[in-house]
């Protein structure tokens, strides 16, 4: 896929940091995050189903194209997902 090489967070294995918790909102959701007591919004419920499938897939490409997200929107969420990673929400996958 080429939006893999544009974004290498794409290719990554990623997962929702075990110290978060996601509360389902009507907007998307609420992430905190027990250990840095950060609390981050997701604004969108497509944001919020790709990070509760990310630990179900090799890749976070492979997690769009499960979810059924439209190419043309991989941009954005490899911003979203680059972001989450910055903020500890996210991790990668070991092992």
């Amino acid at each position: 896929m080429t939006t893999v090489a544009a974004h290498p967070v794409l290719g990554r294995s990623l997962d929702l940091h075990p110290q978060v918790a996601l509360r389902p909102e009507p907007f998307g959701a609420l992430a905190y995050h027990y250990d840095t007591r950060r609390l981050v919004f997701l604004k969108h419920p497509d944001v919020v189903r790709v990070v509760r499938e990310l630990g179900n897939h090799d890749t976070v490409a492979d997690t769009l194209t499960a979810c059924d997200i439209a190419p043309v929107r991989h941009d954005a969420f490899a911003s979203a997902i680059s972001s989450l990673l910055d903020s500890e929400m996210l991790r990668d996958r070991t092992g």
